[in-house]
C-alpha cells in the first residue's frame, strides 16, 4: 500500500472493505479534488476546553505523504500552539493487508506518547520505518531501538504492555472508521472540517488549509 495508500483506500472505501455492510455504510465520501479542506459530514467530539481548537492528524509512519507532511506540521502546530492542540491518531486501516503492521506502529506511538517522547522522537521513527527500513513491528525491536534513542528499556516495555496503550491501540481502527479517513495524512480541525494532500493539492499546502480553516470560526 505504501506510496499508494491514497488510491488504494479510496477503492476499498468504495468496494465496502472496511467492514460489514453496515460499516460500508457509513465509510467516509471521496475527497473532494481541488479544495483546501471540506466540512466534516459526520462530527466528531473533540477533547479540548473551548478557548483552544483541536487538530487531529491521523498517519502512519510508513506513509510517505505523512512523513512529508511531519516537519511541517509540527512547525504549523508551534506557530498556532497558544490557541490550538495538536492530536496526533496512528491509523489502523481495518480488513487491509497492512493492519497488522499498523496495529504494531500505532502501539509503538502511544507507547511513545504514554513515556511523553513522542514528539522528540515522531521524526526519528518515520526515519527509521522509511529510509532504514527498520521493523518496529515487536517488542523487542522496538525497546531495541527506544534504547538506542536514549529510553530506559523496562519504561519503554512496561509502557508498552501497559492497558492504556492497549485501550489505546485497540481504539485505533475505530476511530479511523469513525472519522471516516480515506487518505493518508488526513487532519481534522474541531471535529468538523478536514483537509489531506487531495483535498489542499498537496501535503506542501496543507498548513495553509489549516490557516484557512482557523479563519472559519
Amino acid at each position: 500500500m505504501k506510496l499508494l495508500l491514497r488510491s488504494t483506500a479510496l477503492l476499498a472505501v468504495a468496494a465496502g472493505v472496511l467492514g460489514n455492510p453496515a460499516g460500508a455504510a457509513a465509510a467516509p465520501a471521496e475527497p473532494h479534488e481541488g479544495a483546501h479542506a471540506s466540512g466534516h459530514g459526520h462530527p466528531q467530539p473533540v477533547r479540548q476546553a473551548a478557548v483552544r481548537r483541536e487538530a487531529v492528524e491521523f498517519f502512519w509512519y510508513d506513509c510517505y505523504h505523512s512523513a512529508e507532511l511531519e516537519q511541517p506540521l509540527t512547525g504549523w502546530a508551534a506557530k498556532h500552539h497558544d490557541d490550538v492542540a495538536l492530536r496526533r491518531v496512528p491509523a489502523v486501516w481495518p480488513g487491509s493487508g497492512d493492519e497488522q503492521v499498523q496495529t504494531a506502529h500505532a502501539r509503538l506511538y502511544y507507547t511513545l506518547e504514554r513515556l511523553g517522547e513522542a514528539d522528540r522522537l515522531q521524526q526519528s521513527v518515520y526515519r527509521a520505518v522509511r529510509e532504514q527500513h527498520a521493523d518496529l513491528t515487536t517488542e523487542d525491536r522496538a525497546a531495541d531501538w527506544a534504547v538506542r534513542h536514549g529510553l530506559s528499556a523496562a519504561a519503554f516495555r512496561a509502557a508498552y504492555r501497559s492497558a492504556e496503550v492497549e485501550r489505546a491501540t485497540a481504539e485505533a481502527p475505530e476511530l479511523f472508521t469513525r472519522y471516516r479517513i480515506t487518505e493518508l495524512p488526513t487532519v481534522i480541525v474541531d471535529g468538523r472540517y478536514r483537509t489531506s494532500p487531495t483535498e489542499a493539492g498537496g501535503v506542501e499546502q496543507m498548513p495553509s488549509a489549516l490557516d484557512r480553516v482557523l479563519d472559519t470560526r
